[in-house]
Parts: structure tokens; sequence; C-alpha cells
């Protein structure tokens, strides 16, 4: 699943550790997801959401994966 983490957090002049702060990790969780290492839970997605004050889909793209 891609983001948009990254881009929205440098419009709004924060850092990755308050980032974290706001949404209750730490700044190493904030670089996996950013950096897609790691995808968070529904939950987690919707407070990173919250805290740009947009909706999940503006913030989070999912991917479908093509079978073979």
């Amino acid at each position: 699943m891609k983001n948009h983490i990254r881009e929205l957090r440098n419009e709004n002049g924060m850092t990755q550790e308050q980032l974290g702060e706001i949404i209750g990790v730490s700044r190493q969780s904030v670089i996996a997801i950013e950096t897609m290492k790691y995808n968070p839970s529904l939950e987690l997605a919707f407070k990173i959401a919250k805290a740009f004050h947009m909706q999940i889909e503006h913030v989070f793209v999912f991917e479908e994966k093509e079978e073979k």
C-alpha cells in the first residue's frame, strides 16, 4: 500500500517525531510506514488521516496485486 505521508508531513511543516507523538507511535514507526516497509493497522491509518484532517483515501493508496 502506497501513501502520501511524507509529502503531507512536509506540507504541514511536521517532523516524523511530531507525527509520531500525535498518533501515538515512535519516530521509527513513522519512518517504516513512510517508506512502505510497514502497513499500519486500520486504526492507525485513520489516526494518521485525522492528523492531516483528511480522508483516509487521500493519505493511502491501495493497489491490488495482479494474480498470475
